[in-house]
């Protein structure tokens, strides 16, 4: 899902130059690539430097690792406990609003933004944050697509004459997430060459941005 948002997006034309969308082996081929240039060679040698073929998770590190090798900028920050009530994590809402808050233009009630989508990702699933909504009480509401929701689902939110039941789908709440621990990638516009030999390098002990 980032990876068809990307292409897409004109900002990231010479990254992506003649890709098309990928599949998951085509995708577990590409981070085994991004392996063999250096990056992430902890990450690597626990899967035995092999994905494709095999059902191992990709996860944030592999993301990271995959769009490195692209050249897009992205980071990885680490929500590693709770930071509210019952297991909730307010600060990962607060965080992701920020995210689509700092490049935004329209009517104050829907704001677009050009921004990419947020891979999220806890023990055994990941997702993609697509938006947030903020309610006039001051709650935050994620829009997420879940590649386990069924495809009918998903098809309903294409037609012009949804309705507004449809949504609940999409839409998240604090309470709704109280895995122990998430991480996501986001991402944040393109590397010079340069750049991206001085992450490869970092990745040789791979550390990710902590909150709290």
């Amino acid at each position: 899902m980032l990876l068809s948002s990307l292409l897409q997006n004109d900002a990231y034309d010479d990254c992506l130059k003649g890709m098309s969308i990928p599949c998951i082996p085509k995708i577990q081929s590409m981070i085994e690539d991004a392996w063999k240039e250096g990056f992430d060679p902890q990450g690597a040698s626990q899967l035995n430097n092999r994905l494709q073929g095999t059902k191992a998770w990709i996860g944030a590190c592999e993301v990271y690792t995959l769009l490195t090798s692209l050249r897009v900028k992205c980071h990885i920050v680490d929500f590693h406990k709770s930071t509210g009530p019952l297991g909730t994590h307010p600060r990962l809402f607060e965080w992701i609003l920020n995210y689509y808050s700092s490049d935004r233009e329209g009517s104050p009630k829907v704001m677009c933004t050009s921004k990419p989508p947020i891979y999220l990702q806890h023990q055994g699933h990941s997702r993609t944050v697509v938006g947030i909504e903020e309610r006039k009480n001051r709650t935050l509401c994620l829009l997420i697509f879940d590649p386990g929701c069924p495809s009918r689902e998903m098809q309903k939110l294409l037609k012009q004459d949804m309705e507004a039941s449809n949504l609940k789908q999409l839409r998240k709440f604090v309470g709704n997430l109280k895995h122990k621990q998430y991480q996501i990638v986001a991402v944040e516009g393109v590397l010079s060459s340069e750049e991206k030999v001085a992450r490869r390098q970092a990745s040789q002990v791979f550390t990710a941005e902590k909150i709290p």
